[in-house]
């Protein structure tokens, strides 16, 4: 006996699943109207003329057969025959018309459609916090996003618009049954439900099986861009990690094969078992009608009408359950999609663009920060006070905060308990544009972008991305210019091996052009110099930072750095440890007081004897 609990688990999972499909249907709808407006009526009205068609074409076919049996049994004159004829002919050319505008409607969405999608996604992923990028849950989420971006949008439309179409001819087949008898629409629609049930059943766990595996599948993504991109190449042949990832790669295609394969065989399965159901029910109404037939109850043409019009009805009935089973997988896509669309944003609360104290420099007062997720303190208790004209050194080891202030001091993480306040005001009340326009960063990990060198520098300043005058100015003051002039095309020499003749740099190139960068932004009040020369040598290093402190005057400069004879030239230095700042004070105090940064320094010093 079968388990009655569990048999009521399965048509509530397939309502629910069901329920579903329709909702990210309508939203799906709506999104195509939001793209076109035009094309998502053109959609419509085709949609139904192409449901309504075939019913038009058996019930004209049906009075053709008739008026032609008429003229063989009366000697009657044919021009009925061919009145219906040219008839049944128009609508067959309709129906051809309809399925063709159809096709160029979707083929006209396809773009426009997966173009919005995309945006949609880019615009969502610049309204949130770099905590949010940052974390990877978050960039899962992205991921399944982005992934199918511009086809499943579009192809569960088409589905739907799919269902609505056979939808419409099941409904038109069924008013002419109805003539026939009643019992034959049930019988129509009863030849298609246990195929419908066994289909929701198989998707709603193929469904399920494709949210199970998605680490996997994202592992094998990644595995693919390791295996193929170009800046893990060098490692990647020199490590002999090829066959090593490839094994793990075909590993994980073997887990996700087998799980595949077995829900295809008992899908397969099921389906041949249903789909003799269904023929076996298609001949009992043929039998039905054959038998009216010749029994006198129906016409020759009625019998060809109802044979055409079951026959059709079927094929109607198993188009729409094809369209619902693929419209599962569209519909995960679609879920994925509005989920990362609908993560929250914070908003912004400030507006202020100048501080209450013109000049005052920053202030940070009891500053501490953990990350979303962690329990651990990244930053406790940060206090400092800089003034225009003042440098700053952080040191410490990897992981103790330093690069986590500065983002914080740029506006990039959101502060939660103490305060950074610049020009007498808290970044909290800081329009979030206007105060980074104040601030000039390099970090460790700068971007080396894919194009012109002009470009790379005027990334740093929006405004003036194409400014010639200020590419030059700021190459000059990050110490880029002559080596740039000795490019090819000089400004306009493409960089990286993307794109047709480009140019690679080395790493300390790489460096002056991302100090280029930052010295983009003129008017800047602070700047920040997350190891911005760990490319360079020693030697070169002093002098850039020689070279940024004459520049910056009037600027609090703040560095971080692991080389400590550069370092001690800075005004005032701190040592952080475990996101607290242990020491601060110039070398000379620092060195005196002899704690861990005196130690740090003979160290290093030693290495240099």
């Amino acid at each position: 006996m079968p388990d009655s609990r569990s048999s009521a688990d399965l048509h509530t999972g397939i309502f629910n699943q069901f329920g579903s499909l329709l909702t990210y249907g309508r939203r799906a709808l709506v999104l195509v109207w939001a793209t076109s407006p035009l094309l998502t009526i053109a959609l419509a009205g085709l949609t139904l003329a192409a449901g309504l068609l075939p019913a038009g074409i058996a019930w004209v076919g049906k009075l053709l057969v008739d008026s032609v049996v008429a003229a063989i049994q009366t000697d009657a004159p044919t021009r009925e025959v061919w009145l219906w004829l040219s008839v049944e002919a128009l609508l067959v050319a309709a129906m051809a018309a309809a399925q063709t505008g159809l096709n160029i409607c979707n083929n006209l969405l396809r773009a426009q459609l997966g173009h919005r999608v995309n945006v949609m996604i880019l615009e969502k992923a610049q309204q949130l916090e770099l905590a949010q990028l940052e974390d990877a849950e978050f960039y899962d989420r992205l991921t399944r996003a982005r992934r199918e971006a511009s086809s499943r949008p579009l192809a569960l439309v088409q589905k739907t618009f799919g269902v609505i179409q056979n939808g419409i001819s099941i409904l038109s087949f069924s008013g002419l049954l109805l003539a026939f008898s009643p019992w034959a629409v049930l019988l129509l629609v009863a030849g298609g439900l246990p195929a419908f049930f066994v289909e929701a059943k198989f998707a709603g766990q193929a469904f399920r099986l494709f949210r199970w595996r998605s680490p996997e599948t994202r592992e094998m993504m990644y595995l693919e861009s390791v295996l193929a991109r170009d800046d893990y190449t060098k490692e990647v042949k020199l490590f002999g990690l090829g066959p090593k990832l490839l094994d793990r790669y075909k590993a994980i295609f073997g887990k996700i094969f087998r799980e595949d394969r077995a829900l295809t065989i008992r899908r397969g399965w099921w389906a041949f078992g249903l789909g003799l159901v269904g023929t076996a029910t298609l001949y009992a109404a043929f039998a039905w009608v054959v038998l009216a037939t010749v029994t006198g109850q129906l016409s020759l043409g009625e019998m060809t009408m109802y044979l055409m019009v079951f026959r059709q009805g079927q094929s109607a009935v198993s188009a729409s359950l094809t369209s619902i089973n693929g419209m599962y997988e569209d519909y995960l896509y679609l879920s994925a999609l509005y989920e990362f669309l609908e993560l929250p944003v914070r908003e912004q609360s400030g507006g202020v663009t100048q501080g209450e104290a013109p000049g005052a420099g920053l202030e940070i007062r009891h500053l501490s920060f953990r990350y979303p997720g962690s329990e651990a303190l990244a930053l406790d208790s940060i206090d400092l006070n800089l003034k225009p004209g003042t440098s700053l050194a952080l040191v410490g080891e990897n992981g103790s905060g330093k690069t986590t202030l500065t983002k914080l001091i740029a506006g990039l993480y959101q502060v939660e308990q103490g305060d950074i306040r610049l020009d007498g005001t808290s970044l909290k009340d800081w329009d979030t544009r206007a105060l980074q326009d104040r601030i000039g960063v390099i970090f460790q990990d700068f971007a080396r972008y894919q194009w012109l060198v002009g470009h790379n520098i005027g990334a740093g300043d929006v405004a003036a991305f194409d400014d010639q005058t200020r590419w030059h100015e700021a190459a000059e003051k990050g110490l880029a210019d002559a080596f740039v002039r000795a490019l090819p095309a000089g400004y306009r020499t493409q960089l990286g091996r993307w794109f047709k003749d480009g140019q690679e740099l080395s790493g300390g190139q790489w460096q002056k052009i991302a100090l280029a960068r930052a010295f983009m932004r003129a008017d800047a009040d602070i700047l920040i110099l997350d190891e911005p020369t760990a490319a360079m040598d020693a030697k070169a290093e002093a002098e850039i930072f020689e070279h940024f402190q004459a520049m910056a005057k009037s600027q609090i400069l703040i560095l971080i750095s692991h080389r400590f004879s550069t370092v001690r030239r800075a005004d005032r230095i701190a040592v952080m440890e475990h996101g607290r700042i242990i020491e601060l004070g110039s070398h000379e105090e620092l060195m005196t007081l002899g704690g861990r940064y005196a130690q740090l320094f003979e160290l290093q010093a030693r290495a240099y004897r």
